[in-house]
C-alpha cells in the first residue's frame, strides 16, 4: 500500500473538496483519500498493483480539477524538503491573493460606475441627461451593458470552473455564483431586447415594464461581493498557518563546520551526519547532534518550553532550531535534512492540521449534497412562484437570491480551519498532536491514567532524609561516609548518595575494596574500615547490631520511611550502626499542582506504579489522586486500561511513550510526556516535548476549546443556511411582503465564510487555564538524628530540637553576587558557597542577586567571596545579618 501526496488546483469550497474526495474514493485499489481545501492537498493511500498515479490525476482531472504529485515537485534534494515545500505553498498562496486583489480592485472601478448609472436616478443623484427618461433607457441598458462585460471577463474563473463541475455533474460553489450571475445576465439582455421591440414598434407599456427590470448591476455585483468575500477569506486563510510558518522560520538558513580543519559556511540544508558543527553565542543550532567539546548555555524555549537555558556540555545532546546563549561548543551532526527533531514536528504538525476529524463528517456528507440540493430549491422557488402569479421577474429574483446566498464554504471550513489553528497553538506549546481526530477526542476523556515513574515523578532517585544514628557523627558527615562506600556502585539509589554528597562539596575518599550483592547491598572498606550498607535485610544476615535498642531504632525509622514511599538504606561502620539514608524518585515539580488541575477539571485520576501497595498508597495520599493500582508489570498496564474502558470510561494514558507503549495504545488517546528528541513515537496520539503533566491538562483544555469552536462554526453554518435560504426563497414575502434581492444575498454569502474563519482564528489568542505555579520537588529533609527513645518520631521534630538546641551559635551572612543568569548559575553559586568549610547551609536567591551563608563558624567573608569568584561569578559585597 503507497501513500502519496498530491496538489489539487481548482477547490473552491467544501462542495469541491467532496466531490475530488467521491471522485478518488471510487477508484479501484484506493484505500484512503483525504482532501485537505486549506493546503489544496490530497493524500491517497492505495494499491500500486491495481491503480497508479496517473488513474488518480485523470480522475481528478475529469472532473474539473487540476492535480499533481507533490512527491515529484520535492524530488530533488537541493529544494530543502519541507522548507521548499512550504515556501512554494506560501507563495502560491501570496500569488493567488495578489491575483484576486488585482481582480477586485478592477471591478470594484468597473462596479462603481456600473452602479451610478443604474441606481443614480432611483436616489436622487445627479446623472447624466443621456441617460434619464424612458427615452434614453436603451442607451443606459446599453451603457450597463458595456461595463457589465469586463467585470464578468476578470472573473471569468467563476463562469470556468462552476459551468465545468456542472458538466461533470459535480457541482460547486463557483457552480451557484455562475448559475446566479449567467442567469442575471441572461435575463438582462432579453430585457433589452424587449426594450429595442418596445422603441421599434412604439409600444411604450414594454418599454416602461422593462427600462427597470435590467439586472446587468445584479450579475456584477454577485461576481464582485464574492470575491471581496474570497479576498477576505484568502487573507484569514493565511494567518491560520503562522504558528507553522514561525516553525518553519525556526530554523538557522546556515552552518559553520568543521572541514578538514578549516570552518566553512554552508546552508543548513547541506550539513551531512556527522559533520562537526561550530556554534558561538546567538547562533541558532541548524541539526541535532551530541557535543563533543566546549559549553554553552542553550535556549530550548521554542522546541520544548523550557524558559531557562539549558547548560550543554560534551556528551549531551542539542536539538535543532534552539538557540546557544552564551559559550562556544562543538558538536557532532547526527540528525540533519528531514530527520531533525524541528523537521519531524513540522511534518507531525502539518498532518494533523490537514487530517479530518470524526466532526468533519456531517459537513462533509452535506457539502457532497448541498450544491445539488440548491439548485434544485432555486427551481422549486422559481416555479412555485410563476404558478402563484407574480411574475417572470419576481420568481426569477427569488431563484437567484436562493443560489447566491447558499455557502457550503461555511460548512467546510467549520472545522479545518478550527483544527489547523488549534494544532498550530498546541505545537506552541510544545503540544505535539498528532491527528485532527485526536485533538477532538481529547475533549471526551474522563479519565486520565498516569504511569507513576518518569511521569508523576523525575524518574530521577534522590536523597530526602539524612538520619544519622550516631550521635557523634553530623549529617554531613554521615553522607560523606556513605558516600565513599557507595562510590563504587553503579545503583541508581547509591549513585543519588553519592550525586547528593558531591552537590555539598563533600570529599569522597575512595574505598581500598568493594564489592555489591545484588538487590541487597555492598560490603566496601574505605581508609581501613569496613563499611556494611543496604536493606534491613542485607544488614541483618551480616551482623546488624545486636542491641535491641539500636535495632529496633533502625526497624522503625525504616517502617516510616517505607509508609512515606521511600527506599531505605541502613549503612554500618565496623558493624556499629550508623544511620539510615532514604532515597525516593521524587515528584515532579508541577505533578502537584496538575493532578489538582484535573480534578478541578472533573477528570478521574489514577496511578499505575509496579510499587508495591504501601508506597502506592503513600504517593496516592500526598498527592490526593483517587485510585492507585500498585504492583503492576509493564506487561499488564494495557489489560488495566481496556478494564477501565470496559466500565465505560474514556482513558487517555500518560506515559514515557517506551515502556508504557501497549497501554498508549489501548488507550482512547495515548500522551507520550517528556519525549525530548524522541517525537515520532508511533504509540502515542500526543506528544510532549517537556516533563510536565500540566502540558496534559493544557492539551485537553485546548481540546474542548477547539471543538467548542467547531461547534459554533457549524451552527452559524446551518444556521445561516437554514434560515438564508427560506428567506431568500420569498416565504416571508407572503406575511411580511420582505424579500431579498440578489445583491444582498451574495453579500450576506461572502461574510458567512468570513466569520467562520475569523471565529476560528480566536483559538490564536488561547491561553492556558489556571497557570500552574512550578512546585519543588519533595524537599530534602533537614538533617537529623534519630531519636532511639522515639525512633517513629517524624524527622522534621527531630530537626527541630537540633535546631533548638544549637540555638543562637549560627551566624549567617548575605553576598550580592553578579553574572548570575539562570537557575544553572544559581546552583553553581549555591555549590561554591555550600562547599567552603564552616558553612551549613547556602540559599541564593537568582532574581535579587542576593545569596544568604548559614555559618556554623566564623567564616572570613574574603573566603565567601572568593569561592563565588572561583565558580566563575562576581561578588560585589557581603555583609553579616543578625
Amino acid at each position: 500500500m503507497k501513500t502519496e501526496k498530491y496538489n489539487v488546483t481548482g477547490m473552491t469550497c467544501a462542495a469541491c473538496q467532496a466531490n475530488v474526495t467521491r471522485c478518488v474514493s471510487k477508484l479501484e485499489g484506493v484505500a484512503d483519500v483525504n482532501v485537505s481545501l486549506l493546503a489544496n492537498q490530497m493524500t491517497v493511500s492505495y494499491d500500486e498493483s491495481k491503480v497508479g498515479e496517473e488513474d488518480i490525476v485523470q480522475a481528478v482531472e475529469k472532473i474539473g480539477y487540476g492535480a499533481s504529485s507533490l512527491e515529484r515537485q520535492t524530488a530533488s534534494p537541493s529544494k530543502g524538503g519541507f522548507r521548499s515545500e512550504w515556501q512554494a505553498r506560501q507563495d502560491q498562496a501570496l500569488n493567488g491573493q495578489k491575483q484576486m486583489k488585482r481582480r477586485l480592485i478592477s471591478s470594484i472601478v468597473l462596479l462603481v460606475p456600473l452602479m451610478y448609472i443604474a441606481m443614480g436616478g432611483m436616489i436622487g443623484l445627479p446623472v447624466p441627461w443621456f441617460f434619464v427618461g424612458m427615452e434614453n433607457s436603451l442607451v443606459n441598458a446599453l451603457a450597463q451593458l458595456l461595463l457589465t462585460i469586463p467585470v464578468l471577463f476578470i472573473n471569468r474563473h467563476f463562469f470556468q470552473t462552476g459551468f465545468k463541475a456542472l458538466w461533470h455533474r459535480a457541482p460547486n460553489m463557483d457552480s451557484l455564483v455562475a448559475i446566479g450571475s449567467g442567469a442575471s445576465l441572461v435575463y438582462g439582455l432579453f430585457a433589452m431586447f424587449r426594450l429595442a421591440y418596445g422603441f421599434g414598434h412604439g409600444d411604450m407599456e414594454v418599454i416602461h415594464e422593462y427600462a427597470h427590470a435590467l439586472y446587468f448591476e445584479s450579475s456584477a455585483m454577485i461576481l464582485t461581493l464574492v470575491t471581496v468575500g474570497k479576498y477576505l477569506e484568502a487573507r484569514s486563510k493565511s494567518k491560520t498557518g503562522d504558528a507553522l510558518g514561525k516553525l518553519v522560520d525556526l530554523a538557522p538558513k546556515t552552518a559553520v563546520v568543521l572541514r578538514g580543519g578549516v570552518e566553512q559556511t554552508i546552508p543548513a540544508e547541506q550539513v551531512a551526519a556527522g559533520d562537526i558543527v561550530v556554534i558561538r553565542p546567538g547562533e541558532g543550532i541548524p541539526v541535532d547532534g551530541v557535543v563533543t567539546e566546549g559549553h554553552g548555555y542553550v535556549d530550548q524555549a521554542a522546541i520544548t518550553g523550557e524558559s531557562i537555558p539549558v547548560e550543554k556540555g560534551p556528551g549531551d545532546s542539542v536539538i535543532s532550531a534552539t538557540i546557544n546563549k552564551n559559550g562556544t561548543f562543538q558538536f557532532r551532526a547526527s540528525k540533519v535534512g528531514e530527520d531533525t527533531t524541528l523537521s519531524q514536528i513540522i511534518r507531525l504538525v502539518d498532518e494533523a492540521s490537514n487530517s479530518k476529524a470524526p466532526i468533519a463528517r456531517l459537513a462533509d456528507k452535506v457539502s457532497g449534497v448541498f450544491v445539488p440540493v440548491v439548485i434544485a430549491i432555486a427551481i422549486v422557488t422559481a416555479v412555485v412562484w410563476l404558478i402563484a402569479g407574480m411574475g417572470f421577474e419576481f420568481a426569477l429574483s427569488n431563484a437567484i437570491s436562493v443560489l447566491v446566498i447558499s455557502c457550503p464554504c461555511a460548512l467546510g471550513l467549520a472545522t479545518p480551519v478550527a483544527i489547523m489553528v488549534g494544532t498550530g497553538k498546541a505545537a506552541e506549546m510544545g503540544i505535539l498532536i498528532k491527528s485532527a481526530e485526536s485533538l477532538e477526542n481529547l475533549h471526551n476523556v474522563d479519565t486520565i491514567v498516569l504511569d507513576k515513574t518518569g511521569t508523576i515523578t523525575s524518574g530521577h532517585p534522590a536523597v530526602t532524609d539524612i538520619l544519622p544514628m550516631d550521635r557523634s557523627l553530623t549529617a554531613e558527615q554521615f553522607l560523606g561516609e556513605a558516600a565513599a562506600a557507595e562510590l563504587g556502585s553503579e545503583h541508581p539509589l547509591a549513585q543519588a548518595v553519592v550525586e547528593r554528597a558531591r552537590q555539598l562539596g563533600l570529599s569522597l575518599p575512595k574505598a581500598e575494596a568493594f564489592e555489591a550483592v545484588a538487590g541487597r547491598g555492598i560490603h566496601a572498606r574505605v581508609q581501613g574500615r569496613e563499611y556494611l550498607a543496604g536493606n534491613l535485610a542485607f544488614l541483618e544476615e551480616n551482623h546488624l547490631p545486636t542491641a535491641a535498642e539500636e535495632r529496633s531504632a533502625a526497624r522503625a525509622a525504616a517502617d516510616r520511611l517505607a509508609q512515606e514511599g521511600k527506599t531505605p538504606l541502613l549503612f554500618l561502620r565496623d558493624g556499629k550502626l550508623l544511620g539510615v539514608i532514604a532515597v525516593a524518585d521524587t515528584i515532579r515539580e508541577t505533578s502537584r499542582a496538575a493532578i489538582r488541575r484535573f480534578s478541578e477539571m472533573g477528570l478521574r485520576v489514577v496511578m499505575l506504579t509496579g510499587d508495591n501497595k504501601v508506597t502506592a498508597e503513600a504517593i496516592r495520599k500526598e498527592l490526593g489522586i483517587e485510585q492507585a493500582i500498585s504492583d503492576v508489570l509493564p506487561t499488564q498496564k494495557e489489560a488495566h486500561i481496556r478494564a477501565l474502558q470496559e466500565e465505560g470510561h474514556k482513558v487517555a494514558m500518560v506515559g514515557d511513550g517506551i515502556n508504557d507503549a501497549p497501554a498508549l495504545t489501548r488507550a482512547d488517546i495515548g500522551i507520550a510526556i517528556g519525549a525530548g528528541t524522541d517525537i515520532a513515537i508511533e504509540s502515542a496520539d500526543v506528544v510532549l516535548m517537556k516533563d510536565s503533566l500540566d502540558d496534559v491538562a493544557a492539551a485537553i483544555d485546548l481540546s474542548r476549546a477547539v471543538v467548542r469552536n467547531i461547534h459554533m462554526n457549524l451552527f452559524w453554518a446551518f444556521f445561516y443556511n437554514v434560515l438564508g435560504i427560506p428567506l431568500a426563497a420569498g416565504v416571508l414575502y407572503p406575511a411580511f411582503q420582505l424579500r431579498l434581492s440578489p445583491m444582498i444575498g451574495s453579500a450576506a454569502m461572502s461574510l458567512s465564510s468570513v466569520c467562520v474563519v475569523t471565529n476560528a482564528l480566536r483559538l490564536r489568542f488561547f491561553k492556558r487555564k489556571g497557570a500552574l505555579v512550578a512546585e519543588k520537588s519533595a524537599p530534602v529533609l533537614e538533617a537529623s538524628h534519630i531519636d532511639i527513645a522515639n525512633p517513629a518520631a517524624p524527622a522534621e521534630e527531630v530537626s527541630q530540637e537540633l535546631e533548638n538546641e544549637k540555638g543562637s551559635s549560627e551566624m549567617k551572612k548575605v553576598l550580592i553576587v553578579d553574572g548570575m543568569m539562570c537557575a544553572h548559575c544559581q546552583a553553581h553559586v549555591q555549590k561554591a558557597l555550600a562547599g567552603v568549610e564552616g558553612v551549613t547551609e547556602a540559599v541564593v536567591d537568582l532574581e535579587s542577586k542576593k545569596a544568604t551563608v548559614t555559618l556554623a563558624q566564623d567564616v572570613a567573608d574574603q573566603a565567601l567571596m572568593d569561592a563565588v569568584t572561583e565558580a566563575g561569578y562576581t561578588p560585589v559585597s557581603c555583609e553579616t545579618v543578625a
